[in-house]
């Protein structure tokens, strides 16, 4: 852990000093330090000031004085500070050792938090009726990154893809090919899942709008779509898997990754439903209405002033919440798995095995639910989500087995609305596939590759196509990846193109380029960089911040998997490009005439370089070696 080791070793020590005073039950903070408290700082003189009746600048100096007969390797000397607060100062040749080497191992960030106990990420989730769009991106990229997050601190994760492939979505364009003539092959050079979205679906909702009529239409074809045996079920089957196999392009494209596709029309054959509408009543968690606007159907009380929720309806259908309730159940092993399982029909490029569900006795058997279930759904979906997570508390017993991640949308800058072809009079672009407003994942990609093919082929001419290729591809994604995360799950993202590319400030690029300044130096070198050096020769201000920023690797990761907050390891990948910055641009590395220090250097240069390259990782982010 190592810059925990120092906090470790202070916070055991204040624990002996407190001991030795007679002091019991204070729950202290030991933290890394701001600008001007030294490298590690303690509140515990605040906490004390009650009981001591002295001022807490009183009680830092008596602390620190009895700290100093503690036995302590990594901390040179403790200080009161005039506001209070308790501040120690490293003993940096010792605490420059142990980071630097643990950097170089592969373990290195890795946090024992889950104990290897299994935890449910869900995410993406979106209707197999159109292609993935900019607003879609966020969901995955949260998904992904806590995924990834939370193997880093010591969970097994499964990670699930939903697919509503028998809701109202897909009947609009099972709708569109049947009775509107749509033809069922799209237009050349068009994937299929943009020319369901952006022509069949869009077009098929317009028709409903000039004529009420075409409504009953649509719920016949609903209908149809939950007998299994029916034509229109079979064609839907075609088309959302063919839907789906085009999304999930884009995902991989993105560094996304799935272990299981769940398949709404299978849990609604399955019978799961049933059998928790009977556990639902046992436990009383539902009652039926005898009278009111409600009556004759199953209801779940709303809270306060919410009204209530209605699960089966007085004609006996089952609602949307009532398909949701056993997915989740099922999620956290309450019912027995009624699924078996088939290796999808396409191989997910980083060789990971992608399983989906089926009804079909032909299948393995397998286990994806989790002691722990997190849903990546955005905020509007805040009310459905509360009752199911309250739902989920009561079946389980404990209360926060079931985890919705809710997130606020991602708009479009006016600039990059118009530079993608949409109108928006200067405003920014808020999108709805069902008007046809929204921009692709692809299309955005493909823009931010085009222009990072032009700028890297201006830097260097002398690149080949091929590396050019993989350079532009590689910021491309990083570029997408860091403006889903870098903000706070509750604010609203404003995409731009421009200022996401940007080589300066909180972007990807930025911090990408870093990575490549970093390896230009090892390259230069023609060296390979050792651990054996002294370390006492790092001792400049720049030196030691950008070291001190590389052991907060794995309080990062703590953090970030504790708050399923992937803004944290983004924020630290930031942090730690702006310490090698200012590393890079006030001390000379090479051709200094010290081979001793040119060495140590070397050491450091090639430690942030691994670090950064695992922070990225968790925010999967390549970071390519030239820019």
């Amino acid at each position: 852990m190592t810059f925990q080791s120092i906090l470790d070793e202070v916070r055991n020590n204040l624990n002996k000093v407190l001991t030795e005073m007679s002091i019991t039950g204070i729950d202290f903070s030991v933290e890394p330090a701001k600008s001007g408290f030294g490298d590690v700082s303690s509140n515990i003189s605040f906490l004390l000031a009650k009981q001591l009746k002295k001022s807490p600048r009183d009680i830092a100096q008596l602390l620190s004085d009895n700290y100093e007969n503690s036995q302590h390797t990594l901390v040179l000397k403790s200080e009161a500070h005039p506001s209070g607060y308790l501040n120690f100062f490293a003993n940096w040749e010792k605490l420059n050792q142990l980071i630097l080497s643990e950097s170089n191992l592969d373990t290195f960030g890795f946090v024992e938090l889950g104990n290897k106990s299994t935890i449910v990420v869900e995410h993406t989730s979106v209707n197999p009726n159109k292609a993935l769009h900019i607003g879609h991106v966020r969901n995955i990229i949260i998904g992904d990154t806590i995924s990834r997050i939370l193997r880093k601190a010591d969970y097994k994760v499964n990670v699930l893809n939903y697919i509503d492939d028998s809701g109202l979505q897909v009947a609009d364009i099972l709708v569109g090919f049947t009775h509107f003539g749509f033809a069922q092959e799209p237009p050349d050079g068009k994937k299929f899942d943009h020319y369901c979205g952006d022509d069949v679906y869009v077009k098929t909702t317009q028709k409903y709008d000039e004529d009420s009529s075409l409504e009953e239409i649509r719920k016949n074809v609903l209908k149809d779509l939950e007998d299994e045996t029916s034509e229109t079920a079979k064609l839907a089957d075609i088309v959302t898997r063919r839907v789906l196999s085009n999304q999930l392009e884009t995902c991989w494209n993105l560094s996304v990754y799935y272990d299981c596709i769940n398949f709404e029309s299978q849990i609604i054959r399955s019978g799961l439903w049933t059998k928790i509408f009977e556990k639902l009543k046992e436990m009383k968690l539902v009652e039926f209405e005898n009278d009111g606007k409600n009556a004759g159907c199953w209801v779940i009380r709303g809270d306060g002033k919410e009204e209530d929720k209605i699960v089966v309806r007085s004609n006996g259908t089952a609602t949307y919440i009532a398909k949701d309730i056993p997915y989740a159940a099922w999620k956290l092993g309450l019912l027995d798995d009624p699924f078996y399982y088939e290796k999808y029909p396409k191989d997910q490029p980083n060789s990971q095995k992608l399983w989906q569900t089926t009804l079909n006795t032909n299948g393995t058997k397998e286990n994806f639910s989790g002691s722990k279930v997190i849903t990546v759904i955005d905020s509007r979906q805040a009310r459905l989500q509360k009752i199911i997570t309250q739902l989920m508390g009561k079946f389980k017993s404990i209360p926060d087995a079931y985890v919705h991640l809710g997130y606020e949308s991602v708009t479009l800058s006016s600039e990059t609305a118009k530079t993608l072809g949409l109108d928006t009079d200067g405003k920014q672009a808020q999108m709805s596939g069902r008007k046809g407003l929204y921009v692709s994942a692809d299309s955005v990609y493909d823009l931010l590759k085009e222009r990072t093919i032009q700028e890297t082929t201006k830097r260097h001419p002398e690149i080949d196509s091929s590396e050019i290729q993989q350079i532009a591809h590689s910021i491309s994604v990083g570029t997408l990846r860091y403006e889903m995360i870098k903000q706070d799950l509750d604010k609203i993202i404003t995409f731009d193109l421009t200022k996401s590319l940007s080589l300066e400030g909180d972007t990807a690029p930025y911090i990408q380029y870093s990575f490549a300044r970093a390896s230009r130096i090892l390259e230069k070198s023609q060296r390979s960089p050792s651990i054996d050096i002294d370390f006492s020769l790092l001792s400049d201000k720049t030196e030691l911040n950008l070291i001190k920023t590389i052991g907060l690797f794995g309080i990062s990761v703590r953090d970030a998997a504790n708050n399923l907050s992937p803004k944290v390891v983004a924020r630290y990948s930031h942090d730690l490009a702006v310490s090698f910055n200012s590393f890079y641009e006030h001390t000379k590395v090479l051709g200094i005439g010290d081979e001793k220090l040119e060495n140590a250097r070397l050491c450091l240069v090639n430690s942030f370089k691994t670090t950064l390259e695992k922070s990225l990782d968790l925010l999967g982010i390549v970071a390519p070696n030239k820019m």
